[in-house]
This record gives structure tokens, sequence and C-alpha cells, in this order.
């Protein structure tokens, strides 16, 4: 099966996938330090402005940039010879995508603003250590998408397998068919 998309649109659209997912990847380091400092500052003016700072990345940024990244990554899938469900390294990054922008997006968002509210109350943050576990999970996971879409590590699912199988034709100028050949005239 044959790439839906032109060269200069999977150039495009590999272009913003990786951009938005470093951005993902950036956004989730900022919310770490941010936890970091909340947690860690014995100060409630420190933490106050800390969970007030992720509570603006919260709301402007975790939705749209994580599901620019889970959607720009299908596209890519399903226009390039990658595929959605060929290789390992692909479904294993859809299926940790998928969850890390539910959690981030309902999970995380929630957690912020709880905390964002409690400390603009003077109220101590019963949580604060969560703010810091989740990001470090989550920055942990993109470090490890990151990786594979690096390294494409794993193959060909058995689906990848069927499908390249099912595109090579089996004579005798293809490597199978001397596998073959060979192997007959033993």
């Amino acid at each position: 099966m044959k790439p839906n998309l032109s060269r200069p649109a999977r150039r495009a659209l590999l272009v913003v996938h990786v951009v938005v997912s470093v951005g993902w990847l950036g956004l989730t380091l900022c919310l770490l330090a941010l936890g970091i400092a909340g947690a860690a500052s014995g100060s409630a003016d420190t933490a106050e402005a800390a969970y007030r700072a992720m509570k603006i990345f919260g709301d402007w940024l975790i939705a749209p940039i994580s599901l620019a990244s889970l959607l720009s990554g299908v596209a890519l899938s399903l226009g390039t010879p990658w595929g959605l469900a060929r290789y390992r390294w692909v479904v294993t990054k859809f299926w940790l995508t998928v969850p890390a922008a539910g959690a981030s997006i309902f999970a995380l968002r929630a957690e912020i603003a709880s905390a964002a509210a409690d400390a603009s109350a003077g109220r101590a943050v019963p949580s604060s250590v969560d703010l810091v576990i989740a990001p470090s999970v989550a920055l942990g996971v993109y470090l490890f998408l990151t990786a594979i879409s690096v390294l494409k590590p794993w193959g060909l699912t058995a689906r990848g397998r069927r499908l390249r199988a099912g595109s090579r034709p089996t004579g005798a100028g293809t490597r199978s068919g001397r596998r073959v050949a060979a192997r007959s005239q033993a």
C-alpha cells in the first residue's frame, strides 16, 4: 500500500509532529520545575506563584499540545509507509501517547487547578508531591517515546509481516525466492 501523503506534505507533517512533541516534552519539564519549586520552597508565596504558573500552562498549553502530538502522529503514521499497526515501535508510541494525553488533559490539569486554588486561598497544598511525581513520570514516558522514534526498534508486527509478504512477489528474482530455490537444490 502506497502512502497517501506527498513528500512535501509528509515532511511538513513530520516537522509539525516533532515540534509539538518536543514542545510537550518541554512543557512537562517546565511543569516539573514549577512543581518542585512549589513543593520544596517552604514559602507560601513561591508555592502560590509556582502553582499559578502551572495553571496557566495547564489551561493554555496541555490540551492543544498533547492533542496535536497525538493527532499529527496518527496522521503521519497513516500517510507514510510506517503505518499505524505495521511496526511495533509505532504501536507502542500510539498506545503510550493516548493515555498520556488523556492523563495530561484530565488528571494533571485538575490536580494543577486544585493546587493553584488551594495556594491562592492560603491553604496548604495537600498533594504537592503529586505535582512532582506526575510530570516526572510523564517526562520519562516522553523521553522513551522520543528514543523509540529515533531508534525504531523491535521490527514488524504480525500485521506488518502479512502486509509485507502480500506486497512482494515471491518469484526467483526476490530474496525469498532465492532461499526457496537454494533449499530445493540441496
